[in-house]
C-alpha cells in the first residue's frame, strides 16, 4: 500500500495535543523508535525477533524487491538486510510473521486491484542467527482462497500450532482464513474463511496464541483465539499514525509495536494491560492513544473525542480518494 497520508499525522497530532510517551526497559529495547533507514520507506509489516532480543523485522511494500530487514528499536538502524532467493519477483508484500518454528513468513498477499490475481505467495526462511547481509534460500507457496481471489494486508503465523492465517481487506469487512495444516510446495495452498472481520492492515497473534489482534486505519480490535475460531472481541487502545500499517507484538507479550509507512517512521510501543493475562492495552505512559471502539467492554463510551472522530471521517475521505486515483 503506497503512503496515502502524509500530513495526517500532523493533523490528528495537532488536533488532539497527545504523543505518546516513550517506554524505557532498561537497555532501550522493544521502547517507541524511528526507523532510521532511508531505504525502508513503505514499512507495511512487523514482527518482533524471539533469537535477538529488541530487534524487529520488517519490509517495504511494493517495488522493492525480495529484501527483509532487521532493525535495532535500540537505535532505529538496520542491523541486517536479508535478500531472498530461489522466489519469483515479489509483487506486493504486505505482511511478516514468525512462526514456532523458527521460521520468518513473508505475506506476498497485496492485490490493489481487489482480486486481479488468481494466486499469492507465503515466502519461508529460517530467522537467522546472526545479524549480518545475507542472502538465504526461502521456499515459495502458491496461495488461493477457496472463494476466489482478494487483496489481504495481514499475515499471521499461530505461535502454538504454526498454522497461518491471512486476513483480507476490505472497506465493507472482510474474512478471516484458515491455511492447511502445512504449507506444501508444488500445488496451491487453499485458504478457506473462518470468520468475518472489519477492515484490516495486519494483525498479530499474542505469544500465548491465546488472543489475534487486528489492525486497520482507524481501528484495533483484539479477539479471544480458540480452536482456530475468533472468540469475544474488546477494543484495543492504538497511537495515531499518519498510515495505520503494522502491529506485532513484543517478543515478551508485554507490549505491542504499531507501525507505520513513511520516511523515518515511527514504531509505537503500547502497553499491555495484566502482561499476559489481560491484553488490553494503553500507549506508554497512558497518554497520546485514540481509544479503536465505540464502546467500552463494560458499555460505557470508551477515549475517543469528537475531534477525533471528525479528523477519522476526514482521513478516511482521503484515503479512499487516493486509492481511487491510484486505480484511475
Amino acid at each position: 500500500m503506497r503512503s496515502l497520508l502524509p500530513v495526517s499525522a500532523a493533523v490528528l497530532l495537532f488536533l488532539t495535543g497527545t504523543v505518546p510517551a516513550l517506554a524505557d526497559d532498561g537497555d532501550g529495547a522493544d521502547r517507541t523508535f524511528t526507523i532510521e533507514d532511508p531505504r525502508i520507506t513503505e514499512s507495511s509489516g512487523l514482527a518482533a525477533s524471539r533469537i535477538h532480543p529488541g530487534v524487529y523485522w520488517t519490509h517495504n511494500d511494493s517495488d522493492d524487491g525480495p529484501y527483509v530487514y532487521a532493525v535495532d528499536s535500540r537505535t532505529g538502524k538496520t542491523v541486517a538486510t536479508i535478500t531472498m532467493e530461489g522466489v519469483g519477483e515479489p509483487r506486493d508484500v504486505e505482511a511478516i510473521s514468525l512462526g514456532p518454528d523458527g521460521n520468518l513468513y513473508v505475506g506476498d498477499i497485496g492485490d490493489n486491484l481487489d482480486g486481479s490475481w488468481d494466486h499469492v505467495w507465503i515466502y519461508r526462511f529460517p530467522e537467522p542467527k546472526r545479524l549480518a547481509d545475507a542472502t538465504v534460500r526461502a521456499t515459495q507457496f502458491d496461495v488461493t482462497y477457496a472463494d476466489g481471489a482478494r487483496n489481504a494486508e495481514a499475515l499471521m503465523v499461530h505461535p502454538v500450532t504454526g498454522r497461518v492465517y491471512i486476513a483480507s481487506k476490505n472497506e465493507d469487512g472482510g474474512g478471516l482464513y484458515e491455511g492447511p495444516q502445512k504449507l506444501t510446495t508444488g500445488g496451491n495452498n487453499v485458504f478457506r474463511r473462518v470468520g468475518e472481520v472489519p477492515w484490516v492492515t495486519d494483525g498479530a497473534f499474542s505469544p500465548d496464541g491465546g488472543d489475534l489482534v487486528l489492525r486497520s486505519y482507524f481501528s484495533t480490535r483484539g479477539y479471544t483465539f480458540e480452536n482456530g475460531r475468533l472468540g469475544d472481541d474488546h477494543a484495543v487502545s492504538v497511537p495515531l499514525q499518519g498510515q495505520s500499517e503494522s502491529v506485532t507484538y513484543t517478543a515478551d507479550g508485554s507490549a505491542m509495536m504499531f507501525g507505520s509507512e513513511g520516511e523515518r517512521s515511527e514504531v509505537v510501543r503500547v502497553e499491555v494491560e495484566g502482561g499476559s493475562g489481560d491484553r488490553r492495552t494503553t500507549p506508554s505512559g497512558g497518554g497520546g492513544g485514540t481509544s479503536s471502539g465505540d464502546g467500552g467492554d463494560d458499555g460505557g463510551p470508551t477515549k475517543s473525542t469528537a475531534t477525533g472522530g471528525a479528523v477519522a471521517v476526514v482521513v478516511i475521505v482521503l484515503a479512499l480518494l487516493a486509492a481511487k486515483r491510484r486505480r484511475g
